[in-house]
């Protein structure tokens, strides 16, 4: 959460921002205590969900505490909140040395006065035992000069350091001021940590590193001081990386004095290097009594001959170049028949938003070469040989999307159809109808499986030239969905999710079947109870492994894809995988080459919002303006209060700005009766309830019945609810309830179906006088908004024409609401009725402003009572999320890293 002059942080009072970095902001704050000035560095809340970056918080805490030198930024405690933690630091005063070079190189005294306290502090820190392993420019801070003894130089960023007695496991990741900084996590081998322009030749190939490569990066740091110039600099990381491996440096514009110590520091080969950093003033001795003499650089220049090879193919690659370049250097100097996981957190850039679509909305091409992704409803590709992302144009509202066997072509979902387009761009082509896609996998036979409706959830076989579906499942007695197909090699078998619940997808089964037959082919088998999002990984020798989801844990288990069989018992390979258990999905996918590619997450995997009010002109105000997994926002008859879910119900008065919650047990879908006096809330995998909207008393169940019922609206009087009830065989349908109150409750009637087909019919919504029930039905191939009579007399009519769902009157009676499925937009339609018939004036922009992306998944918004603004979920400030909205992480090597944590036996 950014903070404002005057906020407070426990006793520290902001002042003023003073920067921020990959690992949050840093303030300039007073201790209202101690009466001083400090430094605060906050890490943001986002990054509090990320064990990655939680890590390298409580490591700088925990090295700083041990560190107790005048060249090294003191620390002064930890300070945690309710909505921020922060580093409580020396506030230092000066510029850093990025300032300082850019004005131009330093005479060689000035240059040495800054290089020997930054060795002190190296000196001081080594033999703590502690290595900083990110020392640059941005890193080293000036103090404005004194009379006495001139600028004090002073040590920052101690995120990357780690005490370098023993073996231990790297995490973390950071963007630094110069160039990016890499970082290798969960393993001890093929670690690449540090930044590229700075770091040290065994750094970059992934290997252990001890205080050597401080003493690397002081001489890269010596020779900017002098010359003005960086050492090691390419186009991008990739080309820097190489020049780091090959480049032999020339010292020829150093002053002859100090070239011995750098000749010494700037060795490849750290058994050749300078091994203390204490010893570096006796090396400047020799060059300052050989000064002028020529002294040259006694540096060694082999250079692999395969290396420059496998240089040029990986030139330009905009992030995983940097793994290229170490792992191609790896694999040309040694042997290995498991290749090192090697891992790069990634940011696709700052106008990059992934969002929560249904299914991986990042995925990368079978040869590795390629990403497209799916950013505020559009796809976008990306070669990792270029720098910039391309618009796919024609696929608005776009998710799901999966390659061609070759590559070519991505497969993706949109407005109700299943489309294809090429990934050099051109027209987008419809394949077939798909009004609420949940997966798909293009089969090398140029056939494609995929799940073309959520209410149906069964597999179909699609022509990737397009034409008629041919069912390829069934559900079986008590299932509700299969989804999520992935054609196994060969094409004689495809991997799916199944589920007989609608408790969400924890309880999920991972299934295959033969492909072999014709038509609906029952010969299935459960290869993993309690997982979803399954897929097959081949490895080494034709053995693989079948990896899925559970709960935000990716597991592997041995996986025999000609038998059919797993082999062994599962094993956890990675924790705080992005997923949905609304969904069944997960944010990860792989190569045919190994890379697995995945989004961080908590085990919710859910999407942090707040709530806004929204009015026509775009303008918001916030009303919950602490970002949660907030869905499902229903305001009260008076407007006075708010009902939310986060996985339990909860009420927030605004007036008194207090959230309270209802329950404990699970609730989702808020709605309030007419009066107020109660909330009737679903829970997943139960039936309806209802509690006190005052929090007194227990929930108390309304119904019971075999499928999931989901309520929406009461009529004015509030002797009925109207809701949905998902069925195995006609999907979704619509149902009212008739409900009594006297007093002390709710209790209900009997149900009463009031609409049936083979379509979806989705989220009934009452009318103010309760004389029409409008509703989303996917009856045209895409999700479109209806109005009925109530009770039904056979009359339809059809109100959006460009897609529509959640539709809702407002209060007065005089408009009806509704967004489109993407949420790009909020729509409005003014109505008449002229006797048993409703009409309705095209729809109309109502407001500009995007709202949160929530697809299908539960309503966004709810109407205020004076029907001139909204109450919408929107999403947190790109300034708090931009990194995690755009951030994947790149593992190359994944499917050797398989074969060593879970081996094939």
């Amino acid at each position: 959460m950014p903070l404002s002059p005057g906020d407070k942080l426990a006793q520290y009072e902001i002042l003023a921002p003073l920067g921020k970095g990959g690992m949050g902001e840093v303030y300039r704050a007073k201790d209202t205590h101690l009466k001083r000035d400090v430094a605060l560095k906050v890490l943001p809340t986002a990054f509090a969900r990320d064990p990655d970056r939680m890590g390298r918080f409580q490591r700088e805490a925990e090295v700083l505490a041990s560190l107790n030198h005048p060249n090294i930024a003191a620390i002064y405690g930890v300070v945690e909140s309710e909505n921020a933690r922060a580093l409580v630091m020396e506030l230092v005063e000066g510029a850093t040395l990025v300032e300082t070079i850019r004005k131009g190189p330093l005479p060689f005294e000035e240059a040495w006065k800054v290089a020997a306290q930054i060795r002190d502090a190296l000196e001081y820190a080594h033999d703590k035992g502690i290595i900083h392993r990110d020392l640059k420019p941005a890193n080293v801070m000036l103090t404005p000069e004194t009379s006495v003894q001139g600028s004090i130089v002073k040590l920052l960023d101690f995120g990357l350091a780690k005490a370098f007695i023993g073996p231990g496991r790297e995490s973390g990741a950071t963007t630094g001021e110069d160039s990016p900084t890499l970082t290798m996590g969960a393993t001890e081998v093929g670690v690449i940590l540090g930044t590229a322009a700075y770091m040290s030749p065994e750094q970059a190939k992934g290997k252990q590193v001890d205080k050597r490569a401080d003493i690397w990066s002081f001489g890269v740091l010596l020779y900017e001081l002098l010359t003005g110039e960086r050492l090691f600099q390419g186009e991008d990381t990739s080309d820097t990386l190489a020049q780091v491996l090959t480049k032999e440096p020339d010292l020829s514009k150093v002053p002859p004095q100090a070239r011995p110590l750098l000749a010494r520091c700037l060795v490849k080969d750290p058994k050749k290097r300078l091994r203390d950093i204490g010893d570096a003033e006796a090396l400047l001795a020799v060059g300052q009594a050989s000064a002028g003499g020529g002294l040259e650089p006694a540096l060694p220049a082999h250079v692999h001959s395969r290396f420059g090879k496998i240089i040029t193919a990986a030139a330009a690659v905009f992030a995983l170049a940097a793994i290229a370049v170490g792992i191609g250097y790896y694999r040309a100097t040694r042997t290995a028949e498991l290749k090192p996981l090697v891992r790069l957190d990634v940011d696709l850039g700052a106008d990059v938003s992934l969002g929560s679509e249904p299914g991986a909305n990042t995925i990368i091409s079978p040869d590795g070469t390629r990403l497209v992704y799916v950013s505020q409803g559009k796809l976008f590709t990306r070669k990792l040989d270029q720098p910039k992302a391309i618009e796919l144009a024609g696929t608005e509202g776009a998710f799901g999307p999966f390659f061609s066997p070759d590559g070519q072509w991505v497969a993706f979902f949109a407005s109700g159809k299943l489309k294809k387009i090429s990934v050099e761009g051109g027209a987008a082509v419809a394949l077939c109808d798909a009004p609420g896609g949940r997966g798909g996998w293009w089969g090398e036979d140029g056939n494609i499986i995929a799940v073309l409706n959520s209410g149906s959830g069964v597999l179909s076989r699609i022509s990737s030239a397009g034409g008629a579906p041919t069912a390829v499942t069934q559900l079986a007695q008590g299932e509700i969905t299969h989804r999520w197909p992935q054609i196994l090699p060969g094409g004689k078998a495809v991997l799916f999710t199944s589920h007989a619940s609608t408790n969400g997808f924890d309880g999920a089964n991972i299934e295959v079947m033969s492909l072999s037959g014709d038509g609906a082919d029952h010969r299935r088998k459960i290869l993993q109870r309690g997982g979803m999002f399954g897929r097959y990984l081949p490895g080494a020798n034709g053995a693989g492994h079948l990896v899925y989801i559970n709960r935000g844990t990716l597991f592997a288990v041995p996986f025999d894809p000609d038998k059919l069989e797993v082999r062994g018992t599962p094993s956890p390979v990675l924790e705080e995988v992005a997923y949905s258990a609304v969904y069944g999905s997960a944010q990860f996918e792989f190569s045919r080459n190994g890379t697995l590619i995945y989004q961080n997450g908590g085990a919710s995997g859910g999407e942090l919002f707040t709530v806004q009010w929204l009015d026509g002109a775009g303008k918001t105000q916030p009303l919950l303006a602490k970002a949660d997994n907030y869905m499902y926002p229903h305001l009260s008859p008076d407007g006075t209060r708010l009902a939310v879910s986060t996985g339990d119900v909860w009420v927030y008065e605004w007036p008194r700005d207090t959230l309270t919650r209802l329950t404990f047990g699970g609730g989702q879908v808020p709605v309030w009766s007419p009066d107020g006096r109660y909330i009737v809330f679903r829970k997943l995998g139960e039936d309806m309830f209802w509690i006190r909207s005052d929090g007194a008393g227990k929930p108390q169940p309304l119904t019971q019945g075999k499928n999931q019922q989901t309520p929406y609206s009461f009529t004015p009087d509030g002797k009925r609810l109207a809701y949905h009830e998902q069925d195995s065989g006609t999907g979704f349908d619509l149902w009212t309830l008739p409900i009594e109150s006297d007093g002390t409750g709710l209790k209900a009637g009997k149900p009463e179906i009031f609409l049936q087909t083979q379509f979806s019919e989705r989220s009934p919504y009452f009318s103010p006088d309760g004389r029409w029930l409008a509703y989303t039905s996917d009856e045209s191939g895409t999700y479109q908004v209806y109005v009925r009579a109530f009770p039904d007399n056979g009359g339809k009519w059809q109100i959006s024409n460009n897609g529509g769902v959640y539709p809702e009157f407002s209060r007065d009676g005089r408009t009806l609401f509704f967004r489109t499925e993407d949420s790009r937009m909020m729509l409005a339609a003014g109505y008449t009725v002229k006797g048993d018939s409703f009409v309705a004036d095209k729809p109309r922009v109502w407001s500009e402003r995007r709202i949160a992306n929530t697809g299908l998944n539960g309503f966004n918004y709810d109407l205020a009572p004076d029907g001139k603004r909204i109450a919408a979920l929107m999403p947190v400030e790109e300034k708090e999320t931009q990194q995690s909205q755009s951030h994947v992480i790149f593992l190359e090597n994944f499917a050797d890293e398989l074969q060593r944590k879970v081996p094939v036996k």
